[in-house]
C-alpha cells in the first residue's frame, strides 16, 4: 500500500514538471533530447519530463552597461568613455543559436565600435557630437546584431571624460571665451544705448521744430483773421456812416463846415497825409467860399480904430 501511494506521489511530481508556463512578454524554445523541437507561446505548455526541456527568452526591451574605456581621439588625446546599449530581441530561436553569450558579445562589439568612432574625431567634436556618436553606434551595433536576432533601439554615451590637465585648460579657455562675450555684449549694449539716445534726440528735435512751426502758423493764422476782423469792421462801420450822412442829405455848407473841423483834428494828430475821397471835390467850392468870408471879417478887424 505504501509502496503504491510513493509511486503515485512520484508519477505526480514527473507529471507536474511538465508544466510550463509562459509570460506574455516570453516566448519559449522546446528541446527535445538536444535537438531543437518547437516554439512555445505564452500561457499553459506541456513538455515531456525528462526528455524535452524549455529555454524561456525574454522579449522585452532591455538594457547593456558598457564598461568605461580608454579611447585616443584624432588629435591623440586620451578619454574615458563608457555607454550604456537599449535592445530588444526580435527572434528567440537565433538569439539563443546564433551567440552563445549576446550580452558579452554585444559589449565587445560597442567598445570596439567607441573606439573607431571617436578615434575619427577630434576632442572637441567628440565633446560636443554625442548625438552624432548615439546615432553611428546604433546603426553599426543594430547591423552587426541583426543575425542574432536582436534590434538595437537606441545607444546613448553616459560620459566623456578628458584628463584632468585638457580639462582645466578647457575651463581656462571657456572662462576667456565668457568673458571676451560679456565684453562684446558690454559694447554692443552701449552702442545699441547711444544710438537709441541719438535717435531720441533727433526725433525730439524734429518734434520741437514742428511744434515751433505749428505755433508760429496759428499765431500768424490769428494775427490774419485779427486784421481781416477788424478790416470788415471799419468797412462796415465807413459804409454805416457813409449811408447815414447820404440818408440825412446834408447841404455843401454843412459838409464844408464838417470837412475842416476834420481837419482841425487831423492837425493835431501824427499824421502827415490826408487822403481825400472822390466825393469831397464837390465842396472844394464850399471850401473856398467860407475861407473868403473868414479873410474878409478879419480885414474888417484890422481897418476899425483901436477904441480907447
Amino acid at each position: 500500500m505504501i509502496m503504491w501511494i510513493v509511486l503515485t506521489v512520484v508519477i505526480l511530481i514527473i507529471a507536474a514538471s511538465g508544466i510550463k508556463i509562459i509570460r506574455p512578454f516570453e516566448k519559449g524554445l522546446v528541446e527535445r533530447l538536444g535537438k531543437f523541437s518547437r516554439e512555445a507561446q505564452p500561457g499553459l505548455n506541456f513538455i515531456v519530463p525528462f526528455m524535452e526541456k524549455i529555454v524561456k527568452v525574454d522579449h522585452r526591451e532591455m538594457v547593456i552597461d558598457v564598461p568605461p574605456q580608454e579611447v585616443i581621439t584624432k588629435d591623440n588625446v586620451i578619454v574615458t568613455v563608457d555607454a550604456v546599449i537599449y535592445y530588444e530581441i526580435t527572434d528567440a530561436f537565433r538569439v539563443i543559436y546564433n551567440v552563445g553569450d549576446f550580452k558579452v558579445a554585444a559589449i565587445k562589439l560597442a567598445q570596439t565600435n567607441l573606439r573607431n568612432v571617436i578615434g575619427e574625431m577630434e576632442l572637441d567634436q567628440t565633446l560636443t557630437s554625442r548625438e552624432r556618436i548615439n546615432l553611428k553606434l546604433r546603426e553599426v551595433l543594430d547591423e552587426a546584431t541583426d543575425k542574432w536576432g536582436v534590434k538595437v533601439t537606441r545607444v546613448e554615451i553616459k560620459k566623456i571624460d578628458p584628463p584632468q590637465d585638457i580639462m582645466d585648460a578647457m575651463s581656462k579657455q571657456m572662462k576667456a571665451e565668457r568673458t571676451k562675450r560679456a565684453v562684446i555684449l558690454e559694447a554692443e549694449g552701449y552702442k545699441q544705448s547711444q544710438i537709441t539716445r541719438a535717435e531720441g534726440d533727433k526725433r525730439s528735435a524734429i518734434l520741437k521744430a514742428e511744434g515751433q512751426a505749428e505755433a508760429i502758423k496759428r499765431v500768424a493764422d490769428a494775427n490774419r483773421y485779427k486784421l481781416l476782423a477788424e478790416a470788415e469792421g471799419q468797412a462796415g462801420a465807413i459804409l454805416k456812416v457813409f449811408e447815414a450822412i447820404h440818408n440825412g442829405k446834408p447841404t455843401n455848407d454843412l459838409i464844408a463846415i464838417r470837412y475842416l473841423e476834420t481837419l482841425k483834428e487831423i492837425a493835431n494828430g501824427t499824421a502827415n497825409k490826408v487822403f481825400l475821397p472822390y466825393e469831397a471835390s464837390a465842396f472844394l467850392g464850399s471850401i473856398g467860399a467860407v475861407s473868403e468870408l473868414f479873410k474878409k471879417e478879419a480885414n474888417e478887424h484890422k481897418g476899425k480904430p483901436k477904441e480907447k
